[in-house]
């Protein structure tokens, strides 16, 4: 027999990730702004749209490169050539953001890492990508395979600085998605992405990420400027247990953006909070056994349900759990007996399955045996 059971008393705050925009106005040409440890959008403006990502677009390079020295194939102090090419497509000459990389120059990655994420360095990329690809053109290849393999969709590359190009484009909300892998993903490498300054060739340069001069908590990512783009931003900052992505383009200026920045920051720390709804293991119903030396088996929920859900925005969700029972033992306890069904307006269903909380051996012959003449006497309790 399939049996529902709806109504859980679970009475939550919530707010749908897609009415956001509802009460929120930024001037910024897209905006998303993500929970890390949900993944789920608290706002979204254009979120999808590809557009010019700027400097941005180093974020894929620095993953890559991070990536290579979490699997050993490249160290901190291994040592990258540096190119005429790389000196000449990414030196003061270009107008563009520098490192101050010489021709010739044997710069430790280390370094190169310090000259992306803190000096915008064009050629710090360029001798990057030529130094693990072999050319800047191989590099871009690998920058959309890496693309389609991490899941963003609307993301495309011909370059590894982000330098103004017709197929290089990418969302916020894959730069969003990127910059949760890079945090997640290289605990122990993100802290460059917090340095304020970095002198190289004597030349002291500050960090362009204005939030980290003026609001507590911040500690990354990226800035990007250029004609087409706007002021452009990916930023990340903690506030007590909880920590907040943004990606915001299409911004006037450098003030535009860093007040822009700070508000939406500020607004979803002010107006979000994360609940458990389900802990893993947590019991939520028990269903019938048949020929188990156990009468009920209780089902518990697979895993944790975490939900970023507005605070001043309280409704009831509608929960649910089915299953068939009665269950023929044996039992085996992690056993998949049913479903949880979580029901949130204006969001798809999420389903969780229910798992068997405890073993449940079978009756030997004769507890079956005597199982069949209650069942014929009594019926079905």
């Amino acid at each position: 027999m399939r049996l529902k059971f709806f109504g859980l008393s679970l009475l939550i705050c919530f707010w749908s990730t897609l009415l956001q925009a509802a009460d929120y106005e930024t001037t910024a040409k897209n905006a998303v702004l993500m929970d890390f440890a949900t993944g789920e959008y608290l706002y979204v403006k254009d979120a999808d749209e590809p557009v010019p990502p700027a400097s941005m677009s180093k974020l894929m390079t620095i993953y890559i490169l991070l990536d290579k020295i979490k699997e050993g194939s490249i160290k901190l102090d291994d040592v990258f050539s540096v190119s005429e090419n790389a000196w000449r497509k990414g030196g003061a000459a270009t107008g563009g953001s520098t490192m101050f990389l010489s021709i010739g120059d044997n710069v430790s990655v280390e370094n190169l890492i310090k000259g992306i994420v803190i000096q915008s360095g064009n050629d710090a990329c360029i001798a990057v990508a030529e130094n693990i690809s072999g050319s800047e053109e191989n590099f871009a290849a690998l920058m959309n395979e890496t693309a389609q393999k991490i899941g963003l969709k609307n993301s495309k590359f011909a370059n590894s600085t982000g330098l103004p190009h017709p197929d290089q484009r990418m969302s916020v909300a894959d730069l969003a998605i990127l910059s949760r892998l890079i945090i997640k993903d290289f605990p122990d490498l993100y802290h460059y992405f917090s340095e304020k300054e970095f002198t190289y060739n004597n030349i002291r340069q500050g960090n362009r990420n204005p939030l980290l001069y003026t609001m507590d908590g911040a500690d990354g990512l990226k800035t990007g400027h250029t004609e087409e783009a706007g002021f452009c931003l990916a930023a990340s900052a903690t506030k007590g247990d909880r920590r907040l992505i943004e990606v915001m383009t299409g911004m006037n200026s450098n003030k535009e953006r860093s007040d822009e920045g700070e508000r939406l920051m500020n607004w979803g720390f002010e107006e979000f909070e994360n609940q458990v709804l389900f802990a893993e293991g947590q019991i939520v119903a028990s269903a019938k056994v048949w020929y188990g030396k156990q009468d009920k088996v209780n089902l518990a929920v697979s895993e944790e349900v975490l939900k970023t859900v507005r605070k001043d925005k309280a409704s009831e969700i509608k929960s649910s759990v089915e299953f068939d029972e009665p269950i023929t033992a044996p039992i085996v306890a992690g056993q998949i007996l049913g479903t949880l069904k979580i029901e949130i307006p204006d969001a798809e269903t999420r389903e969780i399955p229910l798992k068997a909380a405890e073993n449940v051996d079978k009756l030997g012959l004769w507890g079956r045996f005597w199982a069949n003449i209650k069942f014929f006497i009594f019926g079905a309790k």
